[in-house]
């Protein structure tokens, strides 16, 4: 996508709605107010909205409007709390650490949980001090309520005249993420082109992709609307959601050895042909985003019959002129094209009728749906200090009262505003992995002193009042509009935004930016070193139970390969619903490995086993879907005896490699036992033959699986002698 298009794709985006719709419930409180003479008024009425607004993160409406119902009542609540409290330091203190603790607890939940408690603990920094009687407290909560209720009906009005513009923003965000898949899935046709590194980019992308995929799903099936509406727009964006599901699975798919395949074939010259049909998919696919983000009737911008049929008279001509075998070339060549009938699919769903969706439809994507219903329980099971959850709750009370206590008891001559500002860095950077609040710490002190240097500029050359209040608009938008995209340019846009407010109050802003400044680094440094040294969370603790959980979920995988050679009746929601849990095991795999490289060098005992385990689990997925693929389309009758040996040997290893990363009191992990009879005969001998090599492929990398797994617990001294036992055979 060219730099034109992607400024515009940006406007079009969920992203700057959100902003823009958070900065028109803050500013327009603040503008008339002060034209009535009551700025301090608008402020607290625009706080309200800010709160809420930041609480309003993506998904269906209901799930939306109770997470902003329940961040207002926690708002309410906690600042009665504060108000009382704040009189007395200690009281205050111990407040403050149970409050954290609590709020912080939250997540266990849901992420949407994370964020009301997150604005729970914000509601109570703003009001930690006692600048106000308890009259004037009362009363500014009653704007705070005001601002709130504000900026509700602003989203609930958005959401009743655009009810699917949320859902087709995120599937058009989520389809862009799917053509850079494809776009590093061509980097492996390039001989040129590291295949580790590859595929931990590979990795990478597939993490972000299906976040954005259960987006989608969260938005598109679970409002009331999609499921009763016969409008066209809400099946036409269910109809492409599947679609680009499925197109995503198929590029899962590895019909061949890479290695091999640039061994056999690079000296042709058909590998850099693929590349480039690929990468023209990859453009084909961010055409189509943009084109639905922009809320245009989409139009193909290539025809890929042409780039097919040439690189067909390639392969028979390689066939032909040098006599080996080209199958794997033609399977690659038929997954493409598999590819480029989805997306020429989604071209044609553009002239479909209204249709009520079906019922069982829905029922069907319900099952891949992951709920937000509060369960209770969840908060009782992670009292331990085994959940990192339970760490990071303690951590924060800890840190946050401690902090407190120290900067307001006389000790320091900091003031009530650098208590609060150091207290907002260590609540906004410390998170509850080491690796996040490492990244987090850089980003927000770098971002705070180049915005500060910004505004610093800014107050210096621009002395025009309204010309000051455009750009107090502009960053507090652009700040906004990237919160959930790039964090640091959020920071950078929001310190000079802070900065230029702060100038209408007639207060020196070069010595505030300096104080803010100096507070950020305190806080940052506070952070980061109780991440350190206070119930430290490494990402050791969370190694195994993420590779038990992707090796049980590679294995139900490839077990219904069993009940497919058996003819039982594998319905496609079974299968599609072990492929998302492959999906979402590898991710969380995949980001505990990237957080780990953020660690202290001295923790990272296992960096180069871990990335061979995910790399290699990454490869069995991918020939695993390429296994079922072949059973869904092709007949049973190619398939051997010597087939369904070895594919019990893959499942052997898996189940060896299973049971070192499990606890003896774990059994809710089960083989397969019975295993169908296949016949000797085959009707396509150079069809058997290619199954024959993918899963003679597939056994060798269950086995360095097993083998990877097993350095990996060693490594990392957690690997029990039975276990041991066990491993060795």
């Amino acid at each position: 996508m060219n730099k034109t298009k992607e400024i515009s794709n940006f406007f079009y985006s969920q992203y700057f709605a959100d902003g823009l719709r958070i900065t028109i419930g803050c500013v327009v409180p603040i503008l008339i107010c002060a034209a009535l003479g009551e700025f301090l008024m608008g402020t607290f009425i625009s706080l309200g909205a800010l709160l809420i607004g930041l609480s309003d993160t993506p998904g269906a409406p209901s799930h939306r409007r109770t997470g902003m119902i329940a961040c207002l009542i926690v708002c309410i609540l906690t600042q009665l709390i504060t108000v009382v409290s704040n009189t007395n330091l200690y009281l205050m203190t111990l407040v403050i650490g149970a409050l954290c603790f609590l709020y912080s607890m939250f997540a266990v939940f849901n992420a949407r949980a994370a964020t009301v408690g997150s604005m729970g603990i914000l509601i109570m920094l703003i009001n930690v001090d006692n600048a106000y009687t308890l009259q004037e407290e009362l009363y500014y909560l009653l704007f705070f309520v005001i601002g709130a209720v504000w900026y509700m009906l602003i989203s609930f009005s958005l959401s009743q005249v655009r009810p699917y513009r949320l859902a087709q923003q995120e599937l058009s965000e989520s389809i862009r993420y799917v053509g850079d898949f494809i776009r590093l899935r061509g980097n492996f046709y390039d001989h040129k082109i590291d295949l580790e590194e590859n595929y931990r980019k590979l990795i990478e992308k597939q993490i972000e992709v299906h976040e954005h995929q259960e987006n989608v799903r969260d938005l598109l099936f679970q409002s009331k609307r999609s499921i009763k509406d016969t409008t066209k727009i809400g099946r036409f964006l269910t109809l492409i959601f599947n679609d680009i599901v499925d197109l995503f699975e198929l590029s899962m798919t590895t019909h061949y050895d890479y290695e091999l395949i640039r061994k056999n074939y690079a000296h042709t010259g058909i590998l850099k042909e693929f590349k480039n049909l690929l990468l023209k998919v990859a453009n084909e696919l961010d055409h189509l985003a943009y084109q639905l983000n922009a809320n245009r009737a989409p139009k193909p911008l290539y025809n890929f019959q042409d780039d097919i049929d040439h690189i067909r008279e390639q392969i028979d001509n390689i066939e032909t002129k040098e006599g080996i075998n080209t199958i794997p070339l033609k399977k690659i060549l038929i997954s493409i094209r598999s590819i480029t009938l989805f997306i020429q699919n989604i071209y044609n769903y553009n002239v479909i009728r209204s249709n009520q969706v079906n019922k069982q439809e829905i029922e069907e994507a319900n099952k891949f749906i992951q709920t937000e219903h509060i369960v209770w329980s969840k908060l009782r099971d992670n009292l331990s200090f085994n959940s990192s959850i339970f760490r990071h709750a303690l951590r924060m009370a800890v840190v946050m009262s401690v902090t407190f206590l120290v900067l307001n008891a006389d000790l320091f001559n900091i003031g009530s505003m650098g208590s609060f500002w150091v207290l907002l860095t260590i609540m906004v950077i410390l998170k509850p992995g080491f690796g996040l609040t490492k990244e987090r710490n850089f980003q927000r002190l770098l971002g705070t002193i180049i915005g500060g240097i910004i505004g610093a500029i800014i107050l210096m050359t621009v002395h025009n009042q309204i010309a000051l209040f455009i750009l107090l608009i502009f960053f507090f938008l652009t700040a906004y509009s990237l919160f959930r995209v790039n964090y640091i340019v959020a920071v950078l846009f929001m310190t000079p935004y802070v900065l230029i407010m702060l100038s209408f109050t007639g207060l020196n802003t070069f010595e505030i930016a300096k104080e803010r400044i100096f507070d950020t680094f305190l806080g940052g440094m506070i952070a980061f070193i109780s991440s350190y040294v206070i119930f430290p969370n490494w990402e050791s603790f969370q190694i195994k139970p993420s590779m038990r959980h992707l090796l049980k979920a590679n294995y139900n995988y490839l077990a219904l390969a069993v009940r497919m050679l058996a003819e039982e009746n594998v319905s496609v929601t079974s299968y599609k619903l072990s492929r998302k849990e492959v999906y979402i095991a590898s991710a969380n795999m995949g980001s505990t490995f990237q957080r780990m490289l953020s660690e202290p060098k001295w923790r990272q005992k296992s960096t180069k086993e871990v990335n061979r385990f995910v790399i290699l689990n990454h490869i069995l997925s991918s020939y695993g879907a390429t296994l079922l693929l072949q059973l869904h389309e092709a007949r049973n009758s190619n398939y051997t005896k010597e087939h369904l040996v070895l594919l019990k040997k893959i499942l052997n290893h898996l189940s060896k490699a299973i049971q070192v990363v499990s606890d003896p009191e774990q059994q809710d992990f089960q083989e397969v036992q019975d295993f169908p009879d296949v016949n000797e005969e085959t009707l396509d001998p150079e069809e058997t033959k290619l199954i024959t090599e993918q899963l003679q492929f597939l056994n060798k990398i269950s086995t360095d699986l097993h083998k990877s797994t097993v350095e990996v617990m060693e490594k990392e001294a957690i690997i029990q002698p039975q276990q041991m036992e066990h491993a060795n055979g």
